[in-house]
């Protein structure tokens, strides 16, 4: 990649996230005397450039998704703690709780299934290259820290919002409830297709072979599908402490819905999909009657 595509993507990356932080800050509690939502972003990006420096000297991308999971997992534990200590006298923002815990269950099993599953496999063929060039793999991994800020970004204003200390009305509890349902059913498409994926990988009688059993009759990307879902849950959760600009942090599952489907995720495992099984009928039947994205009974 290119030197000024590499510098420009990583300034990109940091203005955004600066400047949705800014947007969203006011009325918000600080940590260690910063702006919730502006501290939120120095530690996403702060994490992932440390972990980089070891990356790129070891020429190893075996940590790269764990490290965005350490970063859902210790940012929410810092901000409930901090909940903690701003709550004093009401003992916590319930939000902290939920959403907290939301994120650290959601990052430990997703950040652990990738862990093992890059271990088994020895690389990851999307940075063969690209840890070679330091700028091309510094912008990577800087994308990774404003993907942890942007994705959590709704919930992060809920975890560290002053507007709900005084009031939890009926409507509060309707996006809790709606959101929370929304949070489950995302967890559970995604835990169950990428179990299913797992299992039929592991038959060696599979080798060479794509799934199109269980979830993945239903979509050709189910896991995707319910990645987006939870985070627009959280996103619902969140809507009640949203006012003014603050709205601009609906930006989450948009983002994550853009990132998925139309840059790094569902587009580069089409293509290599296709290329690995273009000349397969019963492929190009599979990807003729199943759904990218959504999910649709299939009929069998």
């Amino acid at each position: 990649m290119p030197l000024k595509t590499s510098i420009f993507g990583s300034a990109v990356s940091i203005f955004l996230a600066g400047f949705i932080a800014l947007l969203s800050s006011e009325n918000s509690y600080t940590v260690m005397g910063i702006p919730s939502l502006i501290f939120c972003a120095i530690y996403s990006f702060g994490i992932h450039w440390i972990f980089f420096i070891h990356a790129y000297s070891y020429q190893t991308e075996h940590y790269f998704d764990a490290t965005g999971s350490f970063t859902y997992i210790s940012l929410s534990l810092i901000l409930i703690i901090n909940s903690i200590n701003n709550y004093s006298d009401n003992g916590l923002n319930i939000y902290s709780l939920i959403i907290g815990s939301m994120v650290i269950i959601w990052a430990m099993r997703l950040g652990s299934f990738l862990f093992k599953r890059v271990k088994e496999v020895g690389q990851d063929i999307r940075f063969i290259e690209m840890k070679k060039d330091f700028f091309w793999f510094l912008m990577t991994w800087t994308l990774s820290g404003l993907w942890v800020f942007l994705t959590y970004a709704a919930g992060l204003l809920a975890m560290t919002s002053v507007s709900i200390e005084n009031s939890f009305s009926h409507y509060h509890y309707f996006c809790l409830i709606l959101g929370s349902l929304f949070w489950v059913i995302g967890f559970l498409i995604e835990v169950i297709s990428d179990h299913q994926k797992k299992v039929f990988r592991r038959n060696e009688s599979n080798k060479g072979k794509f799934i199109k059993t269980g979830l993945w009759a239903w979509s050709r990307h189910p896991n995707y599908f319910g990645e987006i879902i939870l985070w627009t849950g959280i996103s619902i959760i969140a809507l009640p402490t949203m006012e003014g600009l603050k709205f601009v942090v609906l930006i989450s599952p948009i983002f994550v819905y853009v990132l998925l489907t139309k840059i790094s995720g569902i587009p580069m495992l089409e293509k290599s999909s296709d290329i690995k099984w273009k000349n397969d009928p019963s492929y190009i039947e599979y990807k003729k009657n199943t759904p990218v994205l959504f999910l649709k009974k299939p009929n069998f």
